[in-house]
């Protein structure tokens, strides 16, 4: 059985349209809460959110269908959401909610949900969950409705668990900190735990309306970043997106460091002190092939995967690594979370700042990214990439970088769109293998 509702990060749509409606959100919390009712002890469920005006109703439609099956609820309010998975195990309950839409406009909304160990739920779980949201609820009896509740140190307690990730004898005085935080989830926590441990803090996004989460700021949008921490002098730029488990660097010249930089820094770092599992580092396919030939120069492997943080952090769990993500900056640190967490991973980065004692485009600079370009083509219906014509181009795109560089061509999973990005040391034999394959899917679908 495919999966109707659920993706590759729990369920998203556009608001009072389709999956993502009240209605379907108190089913969604009458089944979540069924699939959780294990075991004889009072049962619970941790919900937080990012700053979308959708947020309030979702949040009370799923409070309704939670507690209508016999749960107790705990609202944390606008929280990131990595903070709801710690939460989760934290205040010993049986399933998480994020209600977010991650990086996406205010219009859209989602609901990601987390078992009791902080992990997102299995394929297993989100099937049976998607079953059951066909089936007649089994309703709680009058006298065991679940009650709800709303806790006010939810975020004093997500700010000692992230500053817990550095030594207690590592300090931030003496660096001047821009942090845009998207007026999402984060816009509270992040540059609170910043300013705790010494840092100046120039703080971007943090005024959240419920309409402007991701508008023109945040790690998919780091052009106001990268203006400010030019004009205010600081020492780098710290971007999260709309609820907080993706990371963007901006070096003190104002450029933009990606993923694959983050990753390098982290894993290098790991590797020195002889605290990096696995062997390497798990990212995507969409990651550069710099980022491969820096890793293999020191020893060290890169595993790949799908798109995806739910795969890149499935192979990490079964390869036993602890650093992993993606270029786009969602970066899982096992050691310390169970998801992406845009705040740990800063603070690691902020660390090895200040340890180095040189300017963060040095620091950040590891590797030279080889040429890579990514072009989407839309497509009204069928499956060009099974064209004849398509194959033979995508063969010979193939052939003209063999041994100088990648291809990937791959489905969108959300739109009918087709993604193709090559990359390779010569940019020009990169630009032609992508421009043929997108001319060829054209046509195919024409």
């Amino acid at each position: 059985m495919s999966k109707q509702y659920f993706g590759t990060d729990g369920i998203r749509g556009r608001t009072n349209q389709g999956a993502m409606t009240a209605a379907m959100a108190m089913k969604v919390g009458q089944a979540a809460g069924m699939r959780f009712l294990r075991g004889t002890h009072r049962h619970r469920v941790v919900i937080g959110k990012d700053t979308r005006l959708s947020g309030y109703m979702l949040e009370n439609a799923m409070t309704a269908g939670f507690t209508s099956v016999g749960m107790d609820v705990v609202l944390l309010g606008p929280m990131p959401t990595p903070a709801v998975a710690l939460l989760t195990r934290e205040l010993r309950a049986d399933v998480g909610v994020m209600i977010s839409a991650s990086h996406n406009p205010y219009e859209d909304n989602g609901i990601k949900l987390f078992g009791p160990d902080g992990f997102k739920l299995s394929d297993e779980d989100e099937l049976a969950i998607e079953r059951m949201l066909g089936e007649e609820v089994t309703l709680a009896a009058s006298d065991e409705i679940g009650r709800a509740r709303r806790i006010d140190d939810a975020r004093g307690r997500y700010i000692h668990a992230v500053k817990t990730t550095l030594p207690a004898t590592v300090r931030l005085d003496g660096l001047k900190i821009a942090v845009d935080c998207a007026n999402g989830a984060a816009y509270q926590v992040a540059p609170s735990a910043f300013w705790e441990l010494g840092a100046e803090i120039v703080a971007l996004g943090v005024s959240p309306d419920g309409r402007n989460i991701n508008a023109r700021c945040g790690s998919t949008h780091p052009e106001a970043l990268q203006e400010s921490v030019v004009a205010s002098g600081a020492d780098i730029g710290i971007a999260l997106d709309g609820d907080a488990d993706r990371l963007i660097v901006v070096d003190e010249k104002g450029k933009v460091v990606d993923g694959d930089q983050i990753m390098a820094l982290i894993g290098s770092q790991l590797a020195a002190r002889g605290e990096l599992r696995g062997g390497g580092v798990v990212a995507t396919v969409m990651s550069n092939l710099g980022l491969e030939r820096y890793l293999g120069g020191i020893g060290l492997s890169l595993e790949r995967t799908k798109v995806g943080d739910r795969h890149v952090l499935e192979r990490m769990r079964s390869g036993g690594f602890n650093v992993g993500g993606e270029q786009s900056g969602h970066m899982i640190l096992l050691d310390h979370a169970t998801t992406g967490d845009g705040t740990i991973a800063a603070l690691q980065v902020l660390a090895a700042l200040v340890k180095s004692g040189k300017p963060a485009s040095e620091l950040l600079h590891l590797f030279d990214p080889v040429p890579q370009l990514l072009r989407n083509v839309r497509f009204a219906g069928g499956k060009p990439l099974e064209a004849e014509s398509v194959k033979a181009v995508i063969a010979e795109a193939e052939a003209s970088l063999a041994g100088q560089g990648r291809l990937v061509i791959r489905p969108s999973g959300t739109e009918p769109v087709i993604r193709v990005m090559a990359e390779g040391d010569d940019a020009a034999k990169v630009e032609a293998a992508v421009a043929a394959i997108c001319t060829a899917v054209e046509e195919a679908a024409a």
